[in-house]
């Protein structure tokens, strides 16, 4: 089964969209099977993963209103992850969505199907704490939380742990943070140096030690319908998100390796 990973940040334009397409593109290399879910009604991630939102026949809009399957609405990238894509639409269906019973769980129920088919799902949340928020918190395992080391962005990520809390309480208990991710770094600003370590000293490990750095070639993949492990992934952008999947994956190794039954306990006084 999948673990699903919502890249959420209630603020706008900290990196949330990139980090969701270039941490598929990169997982995808690795290899792994990874489903990337546009979330956002802006969107974007279909865009940069080379899909054109505004020639979609069916999305996530009609999944989440039951009109469509996931499989029948999910299409290949050329960078081999799949993409469950996302436009305007979702607006419409946010609002449609306000009357209907069991609202907050409709992305968990068109995702079970299609889930066991996959390493990884990647949900890109849109910037607010909207319904569509709350349906990826709620169909996910964990979040990622991309930010800017600026003073707001430590004012809103509380609000966001605050959801979390919540939805963990009533909807989602296994939900967790997977990590927070420092992005848009630029190691010659001061108070990017200080939040920094103001948030490595609140989250400790929960920090992912991957910091992504402020790259003008990650900033021009997406105009080219690539990521930036396609476009170029030997630019320090691409190498900052190739890091994050590995040290993604190696978090994965430690849950499942605590999660196994039976497995015996080395000592380490006595290993060879």
């Amino acid at each position: 089964m999948a673990r699903i990973i919502a890249v959420a940040n209630q603020k706008g334009g900290v990196g949330k969209t990139t980090t969701a397409v270039n941490l598929a593109a990169a997982l995808a290399r690795m290899p792994r099977k990874v489903l990337l879910v546009d979330l956002d009604p802006q969107g974007n991630a279909t865009m940069g993963s080379g899909v054109e939102k505004r020639e979609l026949e069916t999305s996530v809009c009609e999944v989440l209103l039951g009109e469509n399957t996931a499989a029948e609405a999910i299409v290949r990238t050329a960078e081999d992850f799949d993409l469950l894509p996302g436009n305007i639409d979702l607006t419409a269906a946010e609002i449609r969505l306000m009357a209907a019973d069991g609202r907050e769980r409709q992305l968990a129920h068109a995702l079970a199907p299609v889930a066991g088919d996959y390493d990884f799902v990647i949900i890109d949340c849109p910037p607010a704490l909207s319904l569509l928020t709350l349906n990826a918190l709620t169909a996910a395992d964990s979040v990622i939380v991309p930010m800017q080391c600026e003073y707001y962005a430590l004012e809103g990520i509380s609000a966001l742990l605050d959801t979390i809390a919540a939805i963990r309480e009533s909807l989602n208990p296994r939900l967790e943070i997977e990590g927070v991710l420092r992005t848009m770094f630029d190691v010659r600003n001061n108070l990017a140096n200080a939040v920094s370590a103001e948030l490595t000293e609140h989250f400790g490990e929960q920090v992912f030690r991957t910091i992504v750095p402020r790259n003008v070639r990650l900033a021009e993949a997406p105009s080219h319908g690539q990521s930036i492990v396609g476009y170029d992934k030997a630019s320090r952008g691409g190498i900052a998100y190739l890091g994050l999947a590995g040290e993604l994956l190696r978090r994965q190794r430690e849950r499942d390796r605590r999660a196994a039954p039976g497995e015996p306990r080395t000592d380490p006084e006595t290993a060879a």
